[in-house]
């Protein structure tokens, strides 16, 4: 049931606000250089790393709020952040960390804060100065998160900065140029720290750039290893690749996210994006590896061990953007190590992760082909069921219907139908898994693109680094579009439950032993659901839209939601600058989204009973 926490006016709530003035500020411990076993374990009084553990699963064992008393959570307190990221280019798509009562977010600004858990007081503030200039960013401006170990915060910049801040004071420690905007890169993902290296991906695949994945000395920030994502000349898929041409050069297959790390076998793992040009697969002749790949590569080294491709020589920009996580399940009565990702195609992929091969299986199918287009002649299809719908039941007005609109549909100079539309399926929100149940939380949408190329011809150019490199378009189709959250058993590949919202699916997700996922809406709501079945049992509405993945954590005896709500470009969803604190304890409830962004507050609000 659906509890609405609102007070009869907005006044009778100002009446009850208590600035925190003149807070005293304690002495902030620094974290360690975390070893494997913190780094691998469920998060209780902390949120370390970005997926909750390396293992990416976002999953928290606290009970405190369970489903039988979220209906009782209420907001402590809201924190504005100077009004940093407000803009409509901007996006909120930071999971907080938090490490022994502080907490650290950016902002699409790329701003990093430090917030004190008990007052919601900001501790400092660390400024990008982002060149407002920059033109290589694909999809809104934004920060996915940040990193924390050895006394510093680690944070990738969107102008191909990473930066080591100080955990104290904020202050720079150390700022490489990892990458440059000039050569097509910038940096979205949550960078990751483990076993003394702060690991990145670059975005970029759509601007010219050939992939890659970096390392550095937590330190010194001195490079240890790169690792391109598209193979060069005698490496391991070179040759899928033309040889009569350099389009290996500037191939794509950005990596959209942080890595998973299993410490036990040594492995780095992470997915990537589409080819490069997007849409025109006539100058790439062949599978065009990396792109939309799962990979594996050693941690120490950055060395190649296994690929899985999903999407053979891309057309459709159904790139891998969402983070992979790792699990152990047991399959066929034995236990296995497993990871999964669900890409743009809707389908989830689960793999062994010591080897790469399929722990559900997974076909080559022949799929219709376009000469024109250099198609492959057979794509994977994971056994098991979907997540979003692969083909359109009705035409839409002005269209004519090929091949019933089904996923891998070729195209070529005249707009044709498929589905899903290159958002997705599944885009970068990270999803969810439950050990207890093997659930795996997914947040989709069920759209259809029209898809062209708008060159129309064979003749490959060599791309100017940094500028637009899509080799076609697509566009809205007309046919309605709808959200999807579903639950998928990794054991199976089957659906466990699944429910579509009026609305886009926008959001990353986590899941609790509390019997919970929490999730938050593009109308600002943060959502809870029954685990089991996706029952709405409390939403509060925010001031802007929720796209963050929300954390979640124990102090003091008592558990908290911590969550960002500051819009997003992308789904031109309402912007602000709000930290919001969530327990049981609480204080007034807010009225539906109350407040407004600050542009230079800096103050805090206690919700006062």
């Amino acid at each position: 049931m659906r509890t609405s926490l609102a007070l009869a006016s907005l006044a009778a709530l100002i009446a009850m606000l208590t600035p925190l003035a003149g807070t005293a500020q304690r002495a902030q411990p620094l974290a360690p250089a975390f070893s494997a076993k913190e780094l691998t374990a469920s998060p209780t009084d902390s949120w370390i790393t970005n997926g909750g553990n390396v293992y990416n699963q976002r999953y928290s064992p606290l009970t405190r709020i369970n489903r039988d008393n979220v209906a009782q959570l209420k907001p402590q307190w809201r924190t504005h952040l100077n009004g940093s990221g407000t803009e409509s280019k901007y996006s909120g798509q930071a999971q907080p960390l938090v490490y022994d009562g502080v907490i650290y977010v950016p902002t699409g600004a790329n701003d990093v804060f430090a917030l004190d858990v008990d007052s919601g007081k900001i501790l400092w503030t660390y400024q990008a100065h982002l060149d407002a200039g920059i033109t290589v960013v694909c999809c809104g401006w934004m920060s996915r998160g940040v990193a924390l170990g050895d006394g510093k915060i680690y944070a990738g910049q969107l102008d191909g900065k990473l930066v080591a801040l100080d955990q104290r004071s904020g202050a720079v420690v150390w700022s490489v140029q990892a990458e440059t905007n000039a050569d097509g890169f910038s940096i979205t993902a949550a960078p990751l720290y483990y076993d003394g290296l702060v690991i990145t991906g670059f975005a970029g695949g759509d601007r010219g750039s050939r992939g890659r994945v970096k390392a550095f000395d937590a330190r010194t920030g001195k490079l240890v290893w790169t690792f391109y994502t598209i193979p060069g000349p005698g490496e391991v898929g070179h040759d899928t690749w033309p040889a009569d041409n350099d389009t290996w050069k500037f191939g794509g297959a950005a990596v959209w996210q942080t890595p998973a790390v299993d410490p036990a076998l040594g492995l780095v793992y992470f997915s990537t994006g589409n080819p490069g040009p997007d849409l025109n697969g006539s100058v790439r002749r062949g599978d065009n590896l990396f792109s939309v790949s799962m990979l594996a590569i050693d941690a120490k080294t950055g060395k190649y061990r296994w690929h899985f491709q999903q999407v053979h020589h891309d057309l459709w920009d159904y790139d891998a953007p969402n983070p992979v996580i790792l699990f152990d399940a047991v399959y066929d009565g034995k236990p296995r190590k497993g990871i999964a990702e669900v890409g743009k195609t809707g389908f989830v992929y689960i793999l062994d992760r010591e080897t790469g091969k399929p722990l559900v299986g997974i076909d080559e199918r022949a799929v219709p082909q376009e000469p024109r287009q250099a198609t492959a002649a057979t794509q994977p299809y994971p056994r098991g069921e979907p997540v979003v719908p692969h083909e359109i039941d009705i035409v839409p007005e002005g269209f004519e219907l090929v091949n019933n609109g089904r996923i891998f549909t070729p195209f070529w100079d005249k707009p044709v139908i498929v589905k899903p539309l290159g958002t997705g399926g599944a885009n970068w929100p990270p999803s969810s898994y439950d050990p207890e149940t093997n659930f795996f939380y997914v947040c989709a949408n069920d759209g259809a693109g029209a898809y062209s190329t708008r060159e129309g011809g064979v003749e490959w150019e060599m791309p100017k680094p940094g500028t637009r490199y899509f080799g076609g378009e697509y566009t809205r189709s007309g046919a309605q579009r709808r959200g999807i959250f579903a639950a998928v058993d990794l054991t199976t590949n089957r659906l466990a439950w699944r429910q579509q919202w009026a609305e886009m699916c926008y959001a990353g997700s986590i899941v609790t032993r509390g019997g919970l996922v929490f999730i938050g809406r593009t109308d600002g709501r943060l959502t809870a659901l029954d685990k089991a079945n996706g029952k709405l049992l409390w939403d509060f509405e925010t001031d802007a839209g929720l796209h963050a993945p929300v954390t979640t954590f124990e102090r003091n005896g008592k558990q908290y939601v911590v969550a960002l709500s500051a819009g997003s470009f992308f789904p031109g969803t309402k912007h602000g600058d709000s930290v919001w604190l969530f327990s049981l304890e609480g204080g007034a409830a807010l009225p539906s989204g109350a407040g407004t962004p600050s542009s230079t507050g800096t103050d805090s609000e206690v919700l006062k009973h």
